[in-house]
């Protein structure tokens, strides 16, 4: 799929420069996440939409946000808060979402973002502006998770791989070549990931650790950016995987998972599959090895 749009998946926890806490965490915000968004989007000058429809606590999110942005020098915020389906029909929210520049989704519960959004005029349009502009899609948490076709809805550690611990639906497919999941290595989500491509190994699984994201070109490259690291999963080349054939709640196995984790400026080409590691690593790597 030819696309000029950008999207950014963020793992949580992005930097906003505001508190420590799970809701708040920002330090370093000149440097950080948002910073990114912001220039991807045109400057400060942008015109940037918040949704914070998965989250429990909207109004306040929203306000993280709108304090967050501005800490960036941006004047353009507005916050779309979406808490039922008629309001993606909304003539006020179509219009805004015609002229913005980038909508960012907050994090929460990602099945909210598609029963609320999912299949919209509003989301028709984030497609069609995503195919055929420089708009960008920023989310994080679920608001990285739904950007995908199939979606993981849930799931949780202690049954970790085994068939069926892994829930799964379908996203918003603004990239349908990956599976997404966030808070990856904090909330020890190996296992959900891995089954999700077990259950759909012409996908590549991308797990993205607590403020780290991704920038992703014409649907294509992957640029991680962000303090912390990336775990891919390409089952293209899966020798064994008896996902089909295990009961539920049967220990399941995979075979030659060809597995890369990366860091910030490292990319990973979605089509190819290659993976190009930034200078930086490299000459990191050289001092070590001296």
């Amino acid at each position: 799929m030819s696309v000029k749009g950008t999207l950014i998946p963020i793992g949580g926890n992005e930097d906003k420069g505001i508190e420590t806490s799970e809701i708040y965490h920002l330090e370093f915000i000149q440097e950080g996440i948002l910073s990114r968004v912001v220039k991807e989007s045109g400057g400060s000058d942008a015109m940037i939409i918040v949704i914070p429809t998965a989250s429990s606590i909207p109004e306040e999110v929203g306000e993280n946000y709108l304090t967050a942005f501005g800490k960036l020098g941006c004047t353009n915020v507005t916050v779309m808060d979406i808490r039922e389906r008629a309001h993606s029909e909304d003539s006020k929210n179509i219009a805004l979402m015609k002229k913005a520049d980038c909508v960012m989704f907050s994090g929460g519960n990602q099945s909210k973002i598609t029963e609320h959004i999912g299949g919209s005029t509003l989301h028709k349009i984030m497609q069609q502006r995503y195919k055929n502009e420089a708009f960008v899609i920023a989310g994080t948490s679920a608001g990285a998770m739904c950007m995908s076709e199939e979606m993981i809805t849930g799931g949780g550690i202690k049954e970790a791989f085994t068939k069926g611990a892994t829930h799964m639906g379908k996203g918003m497919g603004f990239i349908p070549e990956l599976v997404i999941d966030s808070h990856f290595i904090r909330r020890g989500r190996f296992g959900r990931l891995a089954e999700a491509v077990a259950k759909f190994p012409m996908l590549i699984g991308v797990g993205l650790a607590e403020d780290t994201g991704l920038v992703i070109k014409e649907c294509n490259v992957i640029e991680v950016i962000g303090s912390g690291m990336v775990i891919i999963f390409n089952p293209r080349k899966l020798k064994h995987n008896n996902e089909k054939y295990v009961e539920p709640g049967t220990p399941m196995s995979l075979t030659n998972l060809k597995t890369h984790i990366l860091a910030n400026g490292d990319r990973f080409n979605i089509k190819k599959k290659t993976v190009k590691i930034s200078p930086l690593s490299i000459q990191v790597n050289e001092a070590q090895s001296l």
